[in-house]
């Protein structure tokens, strides 16, 4: 991601705190009409701070029994107007500012210095905008997905439908989804050949987590590998390239897509098992989606690696015909472009 981009991130954080406390004096104001010793009380609350203060400055020894005496004051005043605000039925909340991240206040970062989920989200969905992949989110999703499109023929071999298969595969991912602030270590292995629905079921996923606030990365196992070997070898010292890294470690969810289409080495094969295992250890799921059966994983992948996604994922196979090319072919016979 650019800086300029970051940058712009961040002036949009800008906006929503100015925004936010506008709406916070806009609410003031409304509650000052109605309720007029509202603001004659804070007027108190603010005078009995500076008297206070000013007494402090005079007599500095007195200062734990001055404070003492003016919190006391602030307390009742507090609590007068309180009772005020009830009997007007004035929301809990109403006359304090309003953040879209209470973490963070809107800032983008903690107090310790370090980033709120909440930006770190924000540059990851600027990323997917990027990539073209909210498009694709829209696409695939809860409201998109029609069962209808698999074949309702039994699988000699499986002895299911592909309809009955891919109805069974949603509930799984619901329940994935219902389930995921559990330490559960439910972990998901899609696989199958292409175009059977292992993208969308991906998708759907994402999509219903990023909706709830989780931090969601999705990537291809090559565009993965492209992130480790950019940090690892060109650009270290780039936080840009350091936050991209450190988010496959870091986030809630993170989806490898296409897993066994890089090119694989002991490169490859080394950074695999760190990811996989940095985040089985630290209780952070995965999901990985690919075109090669268990039997070829074993046979593609190091043993360690095979182990862990054997003893730690929930092996889902998809079957039927390949519905991109069968989708096609139904466009061709209409006479429509594709």
């Amino acid at each position: 991601m650019k800086e300029s981009t970051l940058r712009d991130i961040l002036i949009s954080y800008e906006r929503k705190r100015d925004k936010a406390e506008k709406l916070l004096e806009q609410r003031k104001n409304d509650v000052y009409k109605q309720i007029p010793q509202v603001k004659e009380i804070e007027d108190e609350i603010n005078k009995v701070g500076l008297e206070m203060m000013k007494l402090v400055l005079k007599n500095p020894s007195n200062k734990e029994a001055l404070s003492l005496e003016a919190k006391e004051k602030i307390q009742a005043l507090t609590n007068k107007k309180q009772d005020l605000l009830n009997k007007w039925n004035v929301p809990d909340g109403y006359l304090e500012i309003q953040y879209e991240c209470n973490l963070c206040k809107d800032r983008g970062f903690l107090p310790n210095g370090k980033k709120c989920n909440c930006l770190k989200q924000a540059i990851i969905n600027e990323s997917y905008k990027m990539s073209n992949l909210s498009r694709m989110l829209e696409k695939q999703n809860q409201c998109t997905f029609d069962a209808s499109i698999f074949s309702d023929k039994i699988d000699p071999h499986e002895e299911i439908s592909p309809r009955q298969n891919i109805q069974l595969i949603l509930s799984d991912c619901d329940e994935f989804i219902y389930d995921f602030d559990q330490d559960n270590g439910k972990n998901l292995l899609f696989y199958g050949d292409t175009g059977l629905g292992k993208t969308f079921m991906s998708s759907y996923i994402a999509k219903e987590l990023l909706d709830k606030g989780y931090l969601v990365i999705y990537q291809t196992a090559f565009k993965m590998f492209e992130i480790i070997e950019e940090y690892k070898f060109r650009n270290s010292d780039n936080y840009l390239s350091r936050d991209d890294y450190e988010n496959l470690f870091e986030c809630d969810l993170l989806i490898i897509d296409d897993l066994g289409t890089e090119l694989t080495n002991s490169f490859t094969l080394s950074e695999l098992f760190i990811i996989l295992n940095t985040r089985l250890l630290n209780g952070k799921k995965t999901i990985i989606s690919t075109n090669l059966n268990p039997t070829q994983l074993g046979e593609l992948y190091s043993q360690r690696i095979f182990s862990r996604i054997f003893d730690n994922f929930k092996m889902i196979k998809f079957i039927g015909s390949d519905l991109r090319w069968q989708n096609k072919i139904d466009k061709i016979q209409k006479g429509e472009n594709w």
